[in-house]
This record gives C-alpha cells, sequence and structure tokens, in this order.
C-alpha cells in the first residue's frame, strides 16, 4: 500500500443506522456498498455523464478488501477513489474509506473492472473516450509504463 498516492476524487458518505451492528461499529458487509457509491460518483464525475447501464459499461470482476480499523456509527467518513491501471479491456482501481483526514484509513478496496457490452453479453475493449478521460483526470498516473 502506498500511503503517498495522491486521490483527485473524494466523496462524503452519510453513515445509517442499519450499517451498524450490535457492537456500534459498521459491519463489514456494508463496505462494499460505500465504495460502489463512490465509483458510480468518480466515473459520473470523469466521464461528464452517467454510464448507460443498457449500452457499454463497467463491470466489477475482482474486489479485494483490507479491513484496518473500525467505523463507528457517528464518524465522519468519505471514500478516495482513483483509477491507477489500464489495459485494454479493463482498469485498476484503488478506493480508501477514510476519516475527515486522508491520513485516517479505514479500509482499502482494490479493484478491477471490465468493459462489458450489455447486449452482447461480452467484454469490450475500453473506449477510447473513456480511456482519454481517465488519463486527463488521473494526470499523476502514467498509464504507458
Amino acid at each position: 500500500m502506498s500511503k503517498n498516492m495522491s486521490f483527485n476524487h473524494s466523496t462524503p458518505i452519510q453513515l445509517r443506522f442499519n450499517d451498524v451492528d450490535v457492537i456500534g461499529h459498521v459491519n463489514n458487509s456494508v463496505y462494499q456498498n460505500y465504495f460502489d457509491i463512490a465509483r458510480m460518483r468518480y466515473f459520473e464525475e470523469v466521464f461528464g455523464d452517467r454510464l448507460d447501464w443498457h449500452d457499454q459499461l463497467l463491470v466489477l470482476v475482482k474486489i479485494e478488501i483490507e479491513f484496518l480499523q473500525a467505523v463507528d456509527m457517528y464518524d465522519e467518513i468519505f471514500v478516495l477513489t482513483k483509477v491507477n491501471g489500464l489495459g485494454n479491456k479493463s482498469l485498476h482501481m484503488e478506493q480508501r474509506l477514510t476519516g475527515p483526514q486522508s491520513s485516517d484509513i479505514r479500509c482499502i478496496n482494490r479493484a478491477i473492472l471490465s468493459g462489458y457490452d450489455y447486449k452482447k453479453k461480452d467484454s469490450i475493449p475500453l473506449p477510447n473516450q473513456w480511456r482519454e478521460a481517465i488519463k486527463n483526470f488521473e494526470q499523476d498516473v502514467d498509464f504507458d509504463s
């Protein structure tokens, strides 16, 4: 884990009463919901629009979650999101659930997403406009190396 990674996208997360278990911590099964919300907001901002889920889209093909520190009911939390790798058909994304300070890392999500054609039910190369939008947003990442 590179603690020095910079993130250009942050999503505030509203904790809900039903997110919390009997001991007052956010249940581990809920964290992925937070990452999904932030992932959608990231793509809306980067692409300038919502993805058409009945055409070409991105599907999650792999996730890894590393829990570092509990989140309590009244904590103020954010999800930081970054695309840090681009392949032909896939992209790599890292997200961090943090407190108000980005150095207060509570949980890390690493994911691989693939381009997907909903109508053909098959993977597709990432469209050039998506690649360019991500490269423009993540200017500190060298995607060509």
